[in-house]
């Protein structure tokens, strides 16, 4: 199975709760990345890992022709009902459908560190920009930054085996997300960090919108839903507060390279 295909699967389980509940709590990242862009009016923008289309919407406030991108047909059905204007396209970010150069702006917001072969997305990526045009790929930072890890830990812990490529922190390190788009062809006009805090009202709430994520299926097709429940409930107890209230501190890292004229 392509990791397209994969991924697409994993995060189609409940991709409403995902869009609603979890995926905007990534704003400030969408708005520091569009910044490290320069999009503008009448730039041509393409979000590769568009997810319910957040960013896109972001982007198309600031009058960019968008094309939101992902492998989940179920998510980009709700990146469609907020942008009815927009392109919303399917595919694998290692086989993009789009002509060389047709772009002026990319992002791929904790997507290519995803997929099978990161360097053939970002091969894509470099091929769909035009020349002078820029990228930005994100991650998560590093772990004593991201208050997920422990969450994360305990979602990996339920598993039969531990996953492979390398887990949330991979391209954590400094520089790490610099050298994969300079290999890729691009050249550094900026780095960064971006806070980018969880907050529920409950762990009923924080349960029904971490769950909804592509990398939590495994463990409960492993385990089941009350087993990781109860996992899970117990890793994100030191996070929450005297009302019940939940709050986890993160930041996520990114890099921006241009394309050589």
């Amino acid at each position: 199975m392509a990791s397209g295909e994969r991924q697409g699967q994993l995060w189609s389980t409940a991709p409403r709760d995902w869009a609603e509940l979890q995926e905007p709590f990534c704003r400030p990242l969408w708005q520091d990345t569009l910044s490290a862009l320069g999009v503008k009016a009448g730039m041509r923008f393409l979000d590769a890992g568009c997810g319910g289309g957040g960013a896109c919407v972001v982007a198309a406030a600031l009058g960019c022709e968008v094309t939101g991108f992902d492998a989940s047909h179920a998510l980009l059905a709700i990146a469609r009902e907020r942008l009815p204007q927009a392109q919303c396209v399917h595919g694998d970010l290692e086989q993009l459908p789009f002509p060389d150069g047709h772009f002026d702006a990319a992002l791929a917001a904790n997507s290519v560190i995803f997929a099978e072969d990161i360097r053939q997305a970002m091969r894509e990526l470099r091929r769909v920009v035009r020349p002078g045009g820029r990228v930005a790929v994100t991650s998560w930072g590093k772990p004593e930054q991201v208050e997920m890890r422990d969450v994360f830990a305990a979602v990996a812990s339920a598993m039969p085996q531990r996953p492979g490529g390398g887990g949330p922190f991979a391209w954590s390190a400094d520089g790490a997300l610099a050298n994969l788009i300079t290999e890729a062809g691009f050249k550094v006009v900026a780095e960064g960090g971006s806070q980018c805090d969880f907050h529920y009202p409950d762990f009923a709430a924080f349960w029904q919108a971490q769950s909804s994520a592509g990398n939590y299926q495994p463990a409960l097709q492993a385990v089941g839903p009350d087993r990781l429940r109860h996992i899970v409930g117990e890793a994100v107890r030191p996070y929450t507060q005297a009302d019940g209230t939940i709050f986890l501190r993160n930041v996520y890292r990114w890099a921006a390279g241009r394309v050589a004229p």
